[in-house]
Protein backbone atom coordinates (compact mmCIF):
# COMPACT_ATOMS: atom_id res chain seq x y z
CA UNK A 1 0.00 0.00 0.00
CA UNK A 2 1.36 3.35 -0.88
CA UNK A 3 2.38 5.70 2.14
CA UNK A 4 0.68 8.63 3.21
CA UNK A 5 1.28 12.06 4.99
CA UNK A 6 -0.11 10.48 8.28
CA UNK A 7 2.38 7.39 8.37
CA UNK A 8 5.34 9.24 7.15
CA UNK A 9 4.35 11.83 9.69
CA UNK A 10 3.86 9.69 12.62
CA UNK A 11 6.65 6.74 11.40
CA UNK A 12 9.42 5.97 14.39
CA UNK A 13 12.88 4.16 14.88
CA UNK A 14 13.64 3.21 18.24
CA UNK A 15 15.97 0.11 17.95
CA UNK A 16 16.80 -0.46 14.08
CA UNK A 17 16.29 1.34 10.83
CA UNK A 18 12.66 1.19 8.88
CA UNK A 19 11.96 1.05 5.24
CA UNK A 20 8.20 2.10 4.43
CA UNK A 21 7.30 1.73 0.97
CA UNK A 22 5.47 3.69 -0.83
CA UNK A 23 5.30 2.82 -4.84
CA UNK A 24 7.80 2.60 -8.19
CA UNK A 25 10.68 1.83 -6.12
CA UNK A 26 10.03 4.68 -3.90
CA UNK A 27 10.15 4.63 0.22
CA UNK A 28 11.09 6.03 3.82
CA UNK A 29 14.18 5.29 5.88
CA UNK A 30 13.78 5.51 9.12
CA UNK A 31 16.94 6.17 11.14
CA UNK A 32 16.87 5.93 15.02
CA UNK A 33 19.14 9.15 16.55
CA UNK A 34 19.18 10.80 20.07
CA UNK A 35 16.17 13.05 18.87
CA UNK A 36 14.03 10.70 17.98
CA UNK A 37 13.82 9.81 14.06
CA UNK A 38 15.31 10.81 10.84
CA UNK A 39 13.73 10.29 7.71
CA UNK A 40 15.33 10.24 4.04
CA UNK A 41 13.54 9.61 0.99
CA UNK A 42 15.20 6.99 -1.19
CA UNK A 43 14.39 5.70 -5.03
CA UNK A 44 15.30 2.23 -5.62
CA UNK A 45 15.81 1.61 -9.20
CA UNK A 46 17.84 -0.28 -11.71
CA UNK A 47 20.17 0.22 -14.58
CA UNK A 48 22.24 -1.47 -17.19
CA UNK A 49 21.04 -4.55 -14.79
CA UNK A 50 22.63 -3.12 -11.48
CA UNK A 51 20.48 -1.99 -8.65
CA UNK A 52 20.50 1.28 -7.62
CA UNK A 53 19.73 4.12 -4.79
CA UNK A 54 18.95 7.60 -5.36
CA UNK A 55 18.85 9.74 -2.65
CA UNK A 56 15.47 12.31 -2.76
CA UNK A 57 16.15 14.45 0.33
CA UNK A 58 14.81 14.49 3.98
CA UNK A 59 11.37 14.71 5.61
CA UNK A 60 10.21 16.65 6.32
CA UNK A 61 11.83 19.34 3.77
CA UNK A 62 11.36 17.16 1.46
CA UNK A 63 7.24 16.09 1.48
CA UNK A 64 5.44 12.82 0.07
CA UNK A 65 4.05 15.01 -2.45
CA UNK A 66 7.47 16.33 -3.76
CA UNK A 67 9.31 12.87 -3.08
CA UNK A 68 6.71 11.15 -5.80
CA UNK A 69 6.94 14.54 -7.81
CA UNK A 70 11.39 13.37 -7.76
CA UNK A 71 10.54 9.47 -8.56
CA UNK A 72 8.88 10.52 -11.48
CA UNK A 73 11.25 12.72 -12.79
CA UNK A 74 14.02 10.10 -12.44
CA UNK A 75 11.77 7.71 -14.05
CA UNK A 76 11.11 9.44 -17.10
CA UNK A 77 15.61 9.90 -16.95
CA UNK A 78 15.40 6.21 -16.87
CA UNK A 79 13.29 6.18 -20.02
CA UNK A 80 15.13 8.48 -21.86
CA UNK A 81 18.27 6.12 -20.97
CA UNK A 82 20.05 8.25 -18.30
CA UNK A 83 21.38 7.48 -14.97
CA UNK A 84 19.30 9.53 -12.29
CA UNK A 85 22.39 9.25 -10.15
CA UNK A 86 24.62 10.85 -12.86
CA UNK A 87 22.48 13.12 -14.15
CA UNK A 88 22.12 14.34 -10.23
CA UNK A 89 26.55 14.38 -10.54
CA UNK A 90 26.63 16.06 -13.67
CA UNK A 91 23.70 19.04 -12.18
CA UNK A 92 25.85 19.33 -9.43
CA UNK A 93 28.87 19.84 -11.18
CA UNK A 94 26.97 22.51 -13.43
CA UNK A 95 26.23 24.35 -10.33
CA UNK A 96 29.10 24.41 -8.85
CA UNK A 97 30.59 25.52 -11.90
CA UNK A 98 28.06 28.66 -12.52
CA UNK A 99 28.74 29.13 -8.64
CA UNK A 100 32.67 29.81 -9.44
CA UNK A 101 31.63 32.32 -12.59
CA UNK A 102 31.48 35.14 -10.87
CA UNK A 103 31.18 38.60 -11.94
CA UNK A 104 34.31 39.38 -10.35
CA UNK A 105 36.30 36.43 -11.95
CA UNK A 106 34.90 37.38 -15.11
CA UNK A 107 35.83 40.90 -14.61
CA UNK A 108 39.11 40.00 -13.41
CA UNK A 109 39.38 38.29 -17.02
CA UNK A 110 38.47 41.04 -18.99
CA UNK A 111 40.75 43.52 -17.81
CA UNK A 112 43.56 40.87 -18.10
CA UNK A 113 42.25 40.95 -22.05
CA UNK A 114 42.54 44.59 -22.54
CA UNK A 115 46.38 45.23 -21.13
CA UNK A 116 47.81 46.18 -23.78
CA UNK A 117 44.84 47.97 -25.59
CA UNK A 118 43.97 50.28 -22.80
CA UNK A 119 46.63 52.35 -20.95
CA UNK A 120 47.99 51.12 -17.64
CA UNK A 121 46.75 54.32 -15.92
CA UNK A 122 42.86 53.41 -17.47
CA UNK A 123 43.18 49.37 -16.59
CA UNK A 124 43.98 50.61 -12.84
CA UNK A 125 41.13 53.27 -12.54
CA UNK A 126 38.75 50.69 -13.66
CA UNK A 127 40.54 47.99 -11.27
CA UNK A 128 39.79 50.59 -8.38
CA UNK A 129 35.99 51.05 -9.64
CA UNK A 130 35.43 47.49 -9.63
CA UNK A 131 36.60 47.34 -6.05
CA UNK A 132 35.05 50.09 -4.58
CA UNK A 133 31.81 50.48 -5.97
CA UNK A 134 30.96 46.97 -8.11
CA UNK A 135 32.42 43.93 -6.55
CA UNK A 136 31.18 44.76 -3.31
CA UNK A 137 27.85 43.83 -4.47
CA UNK A 138 27.89 41.68 -7.00
CA UNK A 139 31.13 40.34 -7.11
CA UNK A 140 30.74 36.89 -5.73
CA UNK A 141 27.24 37.20 -7.99
CA UNK A 142 27.43 33.82 -10.28
CA UNK A 143 26.43 35.12 -13.80
CA UNK A 144 23.23 33.11 -14.46
CA UNK A 145 21.99 34.83 -11.02
CA UNK A 146 23.21 38.47 -12.41
CA UNK A 147 20.13 40.12 -13.63
CA UNK A 148 19.77 43.90 -14.85
CA UNK A 149 17.20 45.14 -11.54
CA UNK A 150 20.26 43.49 -9.56
CA UNK A 151 22.71 45.69 -11.08
CA UNK A 152 20.49 49.09 -11.20
CA UNK A 153 19.37 48.52 -7.55
CA UNK A 154 22.83 47.18 -6.20
CA UNK A 155 25.66 48.97 -7.91
CA UNK A 156 23.80 51.94 -10.36
CA UNK A 157 21.62 53.98 -7.96
CA UNK A 158 23.70 53.86 -4.94
CA UNK A 159 26.15 56.16 -7.58
CA UNK A 160 23.74 58.07 -9.02
CA UNK A 161 22.13 59.11 -5.35
CA UNK A 162 25.51 60.50 -4.14
CA UNK A 163 25.42 62.57 -6.81
CA UNK A 164 28.23 60.81 -9.04
CA UNK A 165 26.37 60.81 -12.62
CA UNK A 166 29.37 61.14 -14.73
CA UNK A 167 31.02 58.19 -12.84
CA UNK A 168 27.75 56.09 -12.79
CA UNK A 169 27.51 56.26 -16.90
CA UNK A 170 31.25 55.04 -16.53
CA UNK A 171 30.66 52.37 -14.08
CA UNK A 172 27.84 50.79 -16.32
CA UNK A 173 29.80 51.36 -19.66
CA UNK A 174 32.60 49.21 -17.63
CA UNK A 175 30.10 46.41 -16.37
CA UNK A 176 28.42 46.55 -20.29
CA UNK A 177 31.92 45.87 -21.55
CA UNK A 178 32.72 42.96 -19.36
CA UNK A 179 29.34 41.18 -20.09
CA UNK A 180 29.45 41.46 -23.68
CA UNK A 181 33.28 40.06 -23.28
CA UNK A 182 31.44 37.54 -21.58
CA UNK A 183 29.26 36.22 -24.63
CA UNK A 184 32.25 36.38 -26.69
CA UNK A 185 33.78 33.61 -24.59
CA UNK A 186 30.22 31.66 -23.96
CA UNK A 187 30.53 32.44 -19.93
CA UNK A 188 26.59 34.44 -19.97
CA UNK A 189 24.05 34.61 -22.28
CA UNK A 190 23.93 38.70 -22.91
CA UNK A 191 24.77 42.18 -22.16
CA UNK A 192 22.21 43.10 -19.74
CA UNK A 193 22.74 46.54 -19.15
CA UNK A 194 21.16 47.24 -22.72
CA UNK A 195 18.36 46.90 -20.18
CA UNK A 196 18.94 50.37 -18.37
CA UNK A 197 18.67 52.14 -20.91
CA UNK A 198 17.17 55.70 -19.92
CA UNK A 199 17.38 54.53 -16.51
CA UNK A 200 19.99 56.74 -15.10
CA UNK A 201 20.24 60.31 -15.24
CA UNK A 202 21.37 61.92 -17.96
CA UNK A 203 25.35 63.51 -17.64
CA UNK A 204 25.22 67.30 -17.92
CA UNK A 205 28.22 67.47 -20.41
CA UNK A 206 30.82 70.10 -19.06
CA UNK A 207 33.01 71.94 -21.53
CA UNK A 208 37.02 72.21 -20.48
CA UNK A 209 37.83 75.51 -19.40
CA UNK A 210 39.29 77.72 -21.85
CA UNK A 211 39.10 81.65 -21.22
CA UNK A 212 35.52 81.26 -22.92
CA UNK A 213 34.12 84.86 -23.56
CA UNK A 214 29.96 84.95 -23.24
CA UNK A 215 29.61 83.99 -27.09
CA UNK A 216 31.42 80.67 -25.85
CA UNK A 217 34.64 81.88 -27.85
CA UNK A 218 38.42 81.76 -26.06
CA UNK A 219 39.68 85.33 -25.23
CA UNK A 220 42.81 86.13 -27.47
CA UNK A 221 44.04 88.55 -25.02
CA UNK A 222 43.83 86.09 -21.78
CA UNK A 223 45.25 83.37 -23.66
CA UNK A 224 48.35 85.61 -24.46
CA UNK A 225 48.41 86.11 -20.68
CA UNK A 226 48.60 83.10 -19.38
CA UNK A 227 51.35 82.37 -21.89
CA UNK A 228 53.42 84.88 -20.82
CA UNK A 229 52.57 83.44 -17.32
CA UNK A 230 53.80 80.09 -18.55
CA UNK A 231 57.13 81.68 -19.41
CA UNK A 232 57.61 82.73 -16.37
CA UNK A 233 56.38 79.93 -13.96
CA UNK A 234 58.78 79.64 -11.35
CA UNK A 235 58.40 75.54 -10.82
CA UNK A 236 60.53 72.41 -11.97
CA UNK A 237 62.09 72.58 -15.43
CA UNK A 238 60.11 69.53 -16.67
CA UNK A 239 56.55 70.56 -15.76
CA UNK A 240 57.41 74.08 -17.37
CA UNK A 241 58.52 72.49 -20.28
CA UNK A 242 54.94 70.31 -20.70
CA UNK A 243 53.10 73.57 -20.43
CA UNK A 244 55.27 75.48 -22.82
CA UNK A 245 55.38 72.49 -25.06
CA UNK A 246 51.25 71.68 -24.72
CA UNK A 247 49.61 74.49 -26.51
CA UNK A 248 52.10 74.33 -29.67
CA UNK A 249 50.46 70.47 -29.67
CA UNK A 250 47.20 70.87 -28.66
CA UNK A 251 47.27 67.02 -27.78
CA UNK A 252 45.45 65.68 -24.89
CA UNK A 253 46.99 65.90 -21.62
CA UNK A 254 47.45 62.66 -21.17
CA UNK A 255 49.03 61.98 -24.43
CA UNK A 256 51.43 64.40 -23.51
CA UNK A 257 52.19 63.44 -20.45
CA UNK A 258 53.56 59.91 -21.27
CA UNK A 259 55.01 61.01 -24.84
CA UNK A 260 58.38 59.05 -24.99
CA UNK A 261 61.45 60.29 -26.68
CA UNK A 262 61.89 57.47 -29.25
CA UNK A 263 58.42 59.25 -30.67
CA UNK A 264 60.27 62.15 -31.64
CA UNK A 265 61.51 62.68 -35.02
CA UNK A 266 63.67 65.67 -35.16
CA UNK A 267 64.09 65.83 -38.85
CA UNK A 268 60.93 65.15 -39.73
CA UNK A 269 59.13 67.48 -37.09
CA UNK A 270 57.22 64.82 -35.96
CA UNK A 271 55.93 63.33 -32.82
CA UNK A 272 54.24 59.79 -33.56
CA UNK A 273 51.73 58.61 -31.07
CA UNK A 274 50.96 54.89 -31.22
CA UNK A 275 47.42 53.59 -31.05
CA UNK A 276 47.44 52.24 -27.44
CA UNK A 277 47.87 55.75 -26.36
CA UNK A 278 45.02 57.09 -28.60
CA UNK A 279 41.49 57.49 -27.43
CA UNK A 280 40.17 56.55 -30.48
CA UNK A 281 43.16 53.32 -30.34
CA UNK A 282 44.46 54.72 -33.62
CA UNK A 283 47.81 55.73 -34.18
CA UNK A 284 48.51 59.79 -35.03
CA UNK A 285 51.31 61.64 -35.95
CA UNK A 286 51.56 65.30 -34.50
CA UNK A 287 53.77 68.17 -36.97
CA UNK A 288 56.13 69.95 -34.41
CA UNK A 289 56.50 73.56 -34.92
CA UNK A 290 60.11 75.36 -34.95
CA UNK A 291 58.96 76.11 -31.62
CA UNK A 292 57.61 73.17 -30.60
CA UNK A 293 61.24 71.94 -31.64
CA UNK A 294 62.83 74.44 -29.13
CA UNK A 295 61.69 73.42 -26.51
CA UNK A 296 61.73 69.61 -27.12
CA UNK A 297 65.85 70.34 -27.74
CA UNK A 298 66.13 72.02 -24.39
CA UNK A 299 64.51 69.11 -22.61
CA UNK A 300 66.07 66.82 -24.17
CA UNK A 301 69.27 67.81 -22.47
CA UNK A 302 68.04 67.10 -19.24
CA UNK A 303 65.56 64.36 -20.08
CA UNK A 304 66.75 62.93 -23.37
CA UNK A 305 68.69 59.43 -21.73
CA UNK A 306 65.43 58.10 -20.29
CA UNK A 307 62.21 56.98 -21.61
CA UNK A 308 59.73 59.77 -21.37
CA UNK A 309 60.24 63.51 -22.54
CA UNK A 310 58.54 64.93 -18.93
CA UNK A 311 59.31 61.92 -16.00
CA UNK A 312 58.23 61.95 -12.70
CA UNK A 313 60.37 63.66 -9.90
CA UNK A 314 60.30 60.98 -7.98
CA UNK A 315 60.91 58.10 -10.44
CA UNK A 316 62.08 57.98 -13.99
CA UNK A 317 60.10 55.04 -14.93
CA UNK A 318 56.91 57.10 -14.68
CA UNK A 319 55.70 60.16 -16.40
CA UNK A 320 54.11 63.50 -14.58
CA UNK A 321 50.80 63.06 -12.94
CA UNK A 322 47.89 63.44 -14.49
CA UNK A 323 47.55 66.52 -12.07
CA UNK A 324 51.01 68.41 -12.70
CA UNK A 325 49.82 70.74 -15.19
CA UNK A 326 46.85 71.63 -13.73
CA UNK A 327 48.39 71.98 -10.22
CA UNK A 328 51.03 74.59 -11.55
CA UNK A 329 48.24 76.54 -13.48
CA UNK A 330 46.52 77.20 -10.21
CA UNK A 331 49.84 77.83 -8.68
CA UNK A 332 50.10 80.42 -11.19
CA UNK A 333 46.43 81.88 -10.17
CA UNK A 334 44.60 80.36 -12.52
CA UNK A 335 41.22 79.00 -11.21
CA UNK A 336 39.75 75.54 -12.64
CA UNK A 337 36.90 77.84 -13.75
CA UNK A 338 39.02 79.45 -15.89
CA UNK A 339 41.59 77.51 -17.77
CA UNK A 340 42.10 73.65 -17.48
CA UNK A 341 45.04 71.69 -19.46
CA UNK A 342 42.22 69.78 -21.89
CA UNK A 343 41.73 73.70 -22.62
CA UNK A 344 43.84 74.13 -25.24
CA UNK A 345 42.20 71.79 -27.50
CA UNK A 346 38.91 74.03 -27.39
CA UNK A 347 41.45 77.32 -27.81
CA UNK A 348 42.96 75.87 -30.41
CA UNK A 349 40.17 74.12 -32.11
CA UNK A 350 38.14 77.57 -32.09
CA UNK A 351 40.74 80.16 -33.42
CA UNK A 352 42.39 77.85 -35.88
CA UNK A 353 39.14 78.35 -37.07
CA UNK A 354 37.38 81.57 -36.66
CA UNK A 355 40.88 83.24 -36.60
CA UNK A 356 43.14 81.90 -38.85
CA UNK A 357 40.36 80.65 -41.01
CA UNK A 358 41.89 77.02 -41.32
CA UNK A 359 39.63 74.20 -43.03
CA UNK A 360 37.51 72.18 -40.16
CA UNK A 361 38.32 68.84 -41.29
CA UNK A 362 41.98 69.80 -41.37
CA UNK A 363 41.72 70.94 -37.79
CA UNK A 364 39.72 67.55 -36.84
CA UNK A 365 42.23 65.61 -38.19
CA UNK A 366 45.24 67.68 -36.45
CA UNK A 367 42.88 66.90 -33.06
CA UNK A 368 42.96 63.28 -33.89
CA UNK A 369 39.15 63.12 -34.27
CA UNK A 370 37.65 60.81 -36.79
CA UNK A 371 37.44 62.64 -40.20
CA UNK A 372 36.14 61.18 -43.14
CA UNK A 373 36.18 61.67 -46.96
CA UNK A 374 33.14 62.21 -49.64
CA UNK A 375 32.98 58.44 -49.39
CA UNK A 376 32.18 58.07 -45.51
CA UNK A 377 36.25 56.39 -45.33
CA UNK A 378 38.17 57.03 -42.44
CA UNK A 379 41.50 59.09 -43.39
CA UNK A 380 44.41 57.43 -41.51
CA UNK A 381 46.97 59.09 -39.25
CA UNK A 382 48.95 60.82 -41.89
CA UNK A 383 45.82 62.73 -43.54
CA UNK A 384 46.52 66.12 -44.37
CA UNK A 385 49.86 66.20 -43.34
CA UNK A 386 51.19 68.29 -45.61
CA UNK A 387 48.58 70.70 -44.64
CA UNK A 388 48.68 69.79 -41.14
CA UNK A 389 52.17 70.71 -41.00
CA UNK A 390 51.41 74.28 -42.20
CA UNK A 391 48.82 74.93 -39.90
CA UNK A 392 50.83 74.15 -37.09
CA UNK A 393 53.35 76.38 -38.06
CA UNK A 394 51.16 79.15 -38.39
CA UNK A 395 49.46 78.29 -35.60
CA UNK A 396 52.55 78.12 -33.51
CA UNK A 397 53.79 82.59 -34.64
CA UNK A 398 49.80 83.32 -33.92
CA UNK A 399 50.72 82.12 -30.39
CA UNK A 400 53.81 83.87 -30.33
CA UNK A 401 52.13 86.88 -31.49
CA UNK A 402 49.60 86.62 -28.34
CA UNK A 403 52.49 86.04 -26.24
CA UNK A 404 54.17 89.19 -27.10
CA UNK A 405 51.00 91.12 -26.24
CA UNK A 406 50.89 92.22 -30.04
CA UNK A 407 47.66 92.76 -32.04
CA UNK A 408 45.25 90.49 -31.38
CA UNK A 409 43.06 89.82 -34.28
CA UNK A 410 39.45 90.45 -33.26
CA UNK A 411 37.63 86.89 -33.05
CA UNK A 412 34.45 86.52 -35.54
CA UNK A 413 32.37 83.90 -37.27
CA UNK A 414 34.12 83.12 -40.90
CA UNK A 415 30.89 82.56 -43.70
CA UNK A 416 33.77 80.33 -45.66
CA UNK A 417 35.71 78.06 -45.51
CA UNK A 418 38.79 78.71 -47.12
Amino acid sequence: MSLTDVKVKNAKAIDKQLKLYDTAGLFLLVVPTRKGSGKRWRFKYRFNGQEKLLTLGTYPDVSLAKARSKRDEARQLLADGIDPNEQKKKNQQDLNAAQANTFEKLAHQWLEHRKGALADRTLNVMQRRFERDVFPTIGSTPLTQLSPKRILEDVLMPIENRGAVDLVHRIRSSISQVLRYGVAKGQCERDLTTDLRGALKPIKHKHHSAFDTDDGTPNATKVGALLRAIDGFDGTFIVKCALQLHPYVATRPGELRHAEWQEIDFIKKLWSIPAGRMKMKKPHVVPLSDQGLAILQRLHKVTGKGKYLFPSIRSTAKPISDNAMNSALRRMGFTKEEFVSHGWRAVFRTLADEVLHERPDIIEAQLAHQVKDALGRAYNRTSFLKERNAMMTTWADYLDGLKEGGKVITLHKSTTNQ
